[in-house]
């Protein structure tokens, strides 16, 4: 059982007569001061040792020496790199890096920039920062009608390279996508000749960066394909669609389902999304009184937490839990909830003492190889 989790590490700052002292207020790695101006600038490093819990192309978990459990955002390092990374559980690592207090916090500039056409001037790179660290104080703020104008600007100058850049796929691989010649759809030539026109006019407005003129066009061609996909994903009957259903129906209510799912798929056919919607939650509606959701076990629930609990916490939550499942089981949905309410009171503390540190990664040592990120313009 895992819990998401934003903030770990808190670096407090006080500069005091010229002099800076960060302290971070959780003990953990080993740290490692680097100064690029003693009155100005003061920079932590953490080392961290341990070995591989997990590994995606976002990050690596880590169980570290200290027993503690860290998460290393790989950001810095380029696309190639963390494909090249051939790491397994188990394995040890060691890693150098800063110490951030939200996963947002790992999307730096820096890491923003590596994203940017290579023609961006040094002039708009520090156009585009200002741009980028006002999106993340409208971001902090949820203000997100800045955000929206802030990322306008930002799309103003990044766009007209992105633009320039863009090379559209020939008009038969756009056209194979659904893989109708794989499905042995044949589109007439009619409709090819047309659709092979409009995706021309459909490149050339979005070079010219004509959004409206080009959402027209896309429109177009999605809707002669319309047809096509229909052939290529025909809609399930109802008997197809209830085939895998474990769920005891009367003679009554399956004729009433069946209507109703055969009046929406016409409503969806139809494009009338209001009716096909309300039709959908009728059809749900009837379908889920006769599910029974079964609670899984206190054991089996407890299973996945990699944490300690105390006897006497562990005791206390098996009763919370038990007496939730029973008063749910009984439609008492109020006191159940003021179970789980007591539940979570006592388990939540142990997910924030054991939540993850979060490491921006500066460098990796892996299998006695020194891995730093590519630099950046």
């Amino acid at each position: 059982m895992k819990k998401p989790v934003k903030k770990t590490w808190v670096l407090a700052s006080a500069l005091t007569l010229g002099m800076a002292v960060l302290t971070p207020l959780q003990a953990g790695a080993t740290s490692v001061e680097t100064t690029n101006n003693v009155n100005v600038t003061v920079q932590i490093e953490q080392k961290i040792k341990g070995t591989v819990k997990y590994f995606d192309v976002d990050g690596i978990n880590i169980k570290g020496t200290d027993g503690k459990n860290y998460f290393i955002g790989l950001h810095k390092f380029s696309d190639k790199q963390i494909e090249q990374l051939k790491l397994m559980e188990g394995q040890e690592i060691s890693v150098e890096g800063s110490i951030v207090e939200d996963y947002s916090d790992f999307f730096t500039f820096e890491v923003f920039k590596k994203s940017l056409p290579k023609e961006v001037t040094k002039e708009e790179l520090v156009q585009l920062e200002k741009l980028f660290h006002d999106m993340k104080k409208a971001e902090k703020a949820e203000n997100y009608e800045e955000m929206e104008r802030i990322y306008q600007a930002m799309d103003k100058i990044t766009r007209p390279y992105e633009l320039a850049n863009w090379q559209p796929e020939p008009f038969e691989e756009f056209i194979n996508e659904a893989m109708f010649t794989e499905k042995n759809i044949v589109i007439k030539a009619q409709d090819k000749e047309q659709l092979k026109t409009l995706y021309t006019e459909w490149i050339k407005f979005v070079k010219e960066d004509k959004s409206e003129a080009a959402q027209e066009k896309i429109d177009k061609i999605y809707s002669i394909l319309e047809p096509y996909h229909q052939a290529l994903y025909p809609p399930l009957t109802f008997e197809q669609y209830m085939v895998d259903m474990n769920v005891e129906l009367t003679k009554e209510e399956l004729a009433e389902l069946k209507t109703i799912y055969e009046e929406a798929q016409k409503a969806e056919k139809d494009k009338n999304e209001e009716l096909s919607m309300k039709l959908w939650d009728q059809f749900y509606e009837i379908l889920n009184s006769h599910f029974k959701y079964e609670h899984i076990s206190f054991e089996e629930y407890m299973a996945d937490i990699e944490f300690e609990i105390s006897q006497s916490d562990y005791t206390k939550l098996k009763q919370h839990y038990e007496k939730a499942v029973t008063l749910e089981k009984d439609g008492e949905e109020e006191k159940a909830g003021e179970q789980w309410e007591a539940f979570y009171k006592i388990l939540d503390p142990y997910y924030e003492a054991n939540r993850d540190i979060l490491i921006s990664a500066s460098k990796l040592i892996v299998n006695g190889q020194d891995l730093l990120p590519e630099q950046t313009k």
